[in-house]
């Protein structure tokens, strides 16, 4: 089963939200309307900035692991270098 890493935020140099799923649409669905109380809805991270899909759900985990654990900067160039507007990329 595949497994997508991805990077919501607030806005542009905002909150930034990383998590994991295996159904990225339906994920995406219950952040936007704060479906699941916790971070993304008590501070408004709402937007995909950041998706990276990987052949198994495994190593999207240890793939968000890795990225939880990298400085603010770090994940901000990794969203600009290839979302430099910090777009929405959920359509």
């Amino acid at each position: 089963m595949k497994g997508y890493v991805y990077i919501l935020a607030s806005k542009k140099n905002g909150t930034l939200y990383t998590g994991v799923t295996s159904h990225p649409s339906r994920r995406l669905f219950e952040h936007q309307h704060e479906l699941t109380p916790g971070f993304t809805s008590r501070y408004g991270v709402k937007t995909l900035v950041w998706v990276e899909q990987h052949d198994l759900v495994v190593d999207a985990i240890r793939r968000e692991k890795a990225i939880k654990k990298y400085p603010r900067q770090w994940k901000i160039n990794l969203i600009e270098a290839v979302n430099p507007e910090w777009a929405d990329l959920s359509s």
